[in-house]
């Protein structure tokens, strides 16, 4: 999968293609449906397939003080994509000067003279351009006067909830990632580089890689099984862990840390970026009268962990494991 970041000087085999636009923040179940009908009429055309996003998210720049809400990076969406076999992923940079194009101003330098777009494919609710005026009616509009074809994909669901990235960061608050996961169609997942800690895991036997969540939105506070990626060349081996994401109360923290534990390995992590992806809840995080005590609850814990993962429902079948270069 090739990855730009601009749209002026477009390379030859990257125009002409179709795109899927979007945020896809997540890549879920809904975004999949927008992006297979690129892929389809992709196919049918002959030309290569692509999505079309932005970094930073708008949401991100218009509110930088606000409450993180991400549920992917830049590198895991990208991996996502590549997952599921998307030719070209472009990620403009979202800055001022963007955000002042107009609706035809997008149209006109980004997807025609940039891309050379074949056809375009969005969801229902795509808003675009200066001050949010781009709706799916001007883009079709705009689709016919500049010659090439559109698809808005409608909602799509599963019993009464629409697949939604709203939905998704409900699930994780509530201490549900194995349904945020049935929303997504892949387990949730963070990444970030492992920090040095106190090193009091080692010495209770249960040494952790900790890792904070810059940008994340933050799922409920507790202990979780989890499956933990390892970056190995262009490959990712993925390893069996526990984890708690809180504040350790028992040792009156107050910031929020990620804490993983890997089961059945051993080895330096220090400095290493690690993708962290969530299968399930185990409890929520508690203050222990002691050391004795907490030691007692992780072993507890790494006991479900270890029969929450060799569950064969949860066995690992929706990852992206590749990482992507751009």
């Amino acid at each position: 999968m090739r990855i730009l970041r601009d749209y002026h000087s477009v390379p030859e085999e990257c125009q002409g293609l179709v795109l899927a636009i979007g945020n896809f923040d997540g890549v879920h179940r809904g975004h999949q449906a927008v992006i297979a009908e690129a892929q389809k009429e992709a196919d049918r055309l002959g030309v290569p397939s692509g999505v079309l996003t932005f970094e930073p998210h708008s949401r991100e720049f218009f509110a930088p003080n606000s409450e993180p809400f991400r549920l992917s990076t830049l590198e895991t969406k990208a991996a996502h994509l590549k997952w599921i076999g998307i030719d070209v992923m472009v990620a403009l940079k979202f800055d001022l000067e963007f955000s002042r194009k107009s609706a035809e101003a997008f149209v006109q330098d980004v997807l025609v003279d940039g891309y050379k777009v074949a056809h375009v494919v969005v969801g229902y609710d795509f808003i675009f351009g200066h001050k949010r005026q781009g709706t799916t009616v001007i883009l079709a509009e705009l689709a016919k006067k500049y010659g090439f074809g559109l698809t808005v994909v409608e909602p799509v669901g599963e019993d009464t909830t629409i697949f939604s990235s709203t939905a998704i960061r409900e699930c994780l608050k509530q201490g549900d990632p194995y349904k945020a996961a049935s929303l997504l169609g892949h387990w949730w997942e963070v990444e970030g580089e492992v920090i040095g800690g106190d090193k009091r895991g080692r010495t209770i036997g249960f040494p952790t890689a900790n890792i904070p969540l810059v940008g994340y939105h933050h799922p409920r506070l507790g202990v979780y099984a989890v499956r933990v990626g390892l970056h190995q060349g262009t490959h990712v081996d993925w390893i069996n862990g526990v984890a708690n994401f809180g504040k350790r109360p028992t040792f009156d923290k107050k910031d929020v840390l990620l804490e993983v534990h890997l089961l059945d390995w051993e080895g330096d992590l220090y400095g290493q970026k690690l993708r962290v992806a969530f299968v399930d809840f185990i409890r929520p995080e508690m203050k222990f009268a002691g050391i004795e005590q907490l030691t007692a609850q992780i072993a507890e814990d790494e006991k479900i962990a270890r029969m929450i993962l060799s569950d064969h429902s949860n066995r690992q079948t929706k990852y992206a494991d590749k990482k992507v270069h751009s």
